[in-house]
């Protein structure tokens, strides 16, 4: 078994929103915002758009599936840099209904309204899943390996 070794410290944002709309459209400018200090939007950007549609994507379902009133959902990002895999970024959505973890449709009606959120994310995340929270709660994360020479 190996374990990866960090080259630098990692580099993270994390913010706490309300589950509405509203909270949706503040988180995507926040990780617009942060992906741009971090330098994503010029180096990397493919995986910068992929990055804002996932943070899209997953703020949607928080507001939709995982709301729980008088509660918010909670954006993490985090860029890091190992010495297996390179820089990583890492994008985190939390919300307080652990009792509904998302699953990939096996089906979908070509004029559906809805239902294809994941499988957006499943083409473009290299990887993704869910940990549970304690006591009800989950989050869904992505993960985006970009070239070599991300700062």
């Amino acid at each position: 078994m190996t374990t990866e070794i960090p080259l630098d410290n990692p580099r993270r944002h994390t913010t706490v929103l309300a589950a509405t709309p509203k909270g949706a459209a503040i988180c995507r400018r926040i990780a617009r915002r942060q992906l741009t200090v971090w330098g994503l939007n010029s180096a990397h950007t493919e995986p910068y758009y992929s990055a804002l549609l996932i943070v899209a994507e997953l703020a949607a379902n928080a507001i939709t599936h995982g709301r729980v009133p008088g509660r918010g959902f909670e954006l993490h990002l985090c860029l890091t840099t190992a010495a297996r895999r390179g820089t990583t970024l890492r994008i985190e959505i939390s919300d307080c209904r652990g009792d509904r973890l998302p699953a990939l449709p096996t089906a979908l009606a070509p004029n559906s309204q809805s239902g294809r959120g994941l499988t957006l994310i499943n083409a473009l995340a290299d990887r993704w899943g869910t940990i549970p929270r304690h006591p009800n709660a989950k989050t869904v994360w992505a993960e985006l390996d970009l070239a070599a020479d991300a700062s």
